[in-house]
């Protein structure tokens, strides 16, 4: 009678000790505005509620991700899954799976795939793709033709420089020279870029403790240069007529998407995971925060500005690699002082 309930006791336990043995927990890492992790954690919300043998644990790292990302690969104790950009997947190649077997991928802009290769390997399934537009004030620019050239440019950033205003936009970073460079060739495209700033664009002085963004917003700059993830701000605030255009000239494409660990304990239901997150029903998700331009074609259709998608079509894939961010550092010293 004594062990009996003993017994009786120990079911609990037993039954608590069995679920938790047939729960596997899978780390997720991304960075994100609280926009985009209260997506983030809806989704996980679904996917949990359709797998309950399956517990995410999210990892939000909103600041310095890929130094954390770095220290965690260092300590081997790497996310399951990864979200990760192109420009910095070349670092980890080496310690992420390749996903290359998907099927699928036809579903996928090839610029975006092609930007999360890195030799000839697929290490990322793309959630976005990301483009250099133009955003203009329609006050001080008047209306863009679509196919509109490079000439075009030129003329109107003459035009639209006064007292009053700036022809565009300008920073000293050579990621931000890559269209004129790209469009021009190299030497002939940094010369060119470089003699913007303080005639057609403002200096850092003329800036001052604003930005570039909020110069635009205040109604002193012509045109200026930036993606989609300043879209959401900028017709949210913007007290002027604007419209975008594509850059009237070559430009790269970049992607972010996610990634699994090649190290992961876990591999099969993280790859599923991947899988629930690049469907359409999840990226449609961050399309209609007005976040980004999806790396889905068939998401790509609830994009109304038509500049993001002409933007994908003359691009080239931004295939970068391990010494990329070292090579940025070393030409913005060089060309910036």
């Amino acid at each position: 009678m004594l062990k009996r309930f003993f017994l009786l006791l120990l079911i609990p336990f037993i039954i608590c000790a069995c679920t938790r043995n047939n729960t596997e927990e899978i780390s997720f890492s991304s960075w994100g505005s609280i926009t985009e992790t209260s997506i983030i954690n809806k989704l996980i919300d679904n996917y949990e509620k359709e797998n309950p043998n399956v517990k995410i644990n999210f990892i939000h790292i909103p600041q310095n991700y890929f130094q954390k990302i770095h220290l965690l690969f260092a300590s081997s104790t790497a996310p399951d899954v990864i979200f990760i950009n192109n420009l910095y997947l070349p670092v980890y190649a080496s310690q992420l799976e390749d996903l290359s077997r998907i099927e699928n991928l036809a579903d996928f802009y090839p610029q975006s795939l092609n930007a999360l290769k890195y030799n000839g390997r697929l290490y990322a399934i793309p959630r976005d793709i990301s483009n250099f537009v133009f955003y203009y004030n329609k006050n001080i620019t008047g209306n863009i033709n679509p196919d509109w050239t490079f000439e075009d440019f030129e003329r109107l950033i003459k035009l639209t420089s006064d007292k009053k205003h700036y022809g565009i936009s300008y920073e000293r970073d050579i990621y931000w020279a890559s269209p004129y460079t790209l469009t021009l060739g190299f030497d002939k495209g940094i010369d060119f870029y470089k003699k913007l700033e303080g005639k057609y664009a403002p200096t850092p002085a003329q800036v001052g403790s604003s930005t570039q963004a909020q110069m635009f917003l205040d109604g002193k700059l012509g045109l200026y240069l930036s993606g989609r993830w300043m879209f959401p701000k900028i017709s949210a605030t913007a007290k002027f007529p604007y419209g975008i255009v594509t850059f009237p000239g070559t430009i790269t494409s970049d992607a972010s998407g996610w990634a699994i660990s090649k190290n992961s304990k876990h591999k099969k239901e993280a790859e599923k995971f991947v899988r629930y997150l690049s469907s359409k029903e999840s990226i449609d998700y961050f399309t209609d925060s007005g976040l980004i331009v999806p790396a889905r074609i068939d998401s790509s259709k609830k994009i109304k500005e038509q500049a993001f998608l002409d933007a994908i079509q003359k691009s080239i894939p931004n295939n970068t690699d391990k010494n990329f961010n070292k090579t940025r550092d070393e030409l913005n010293k060089k060309l910036f002082k």
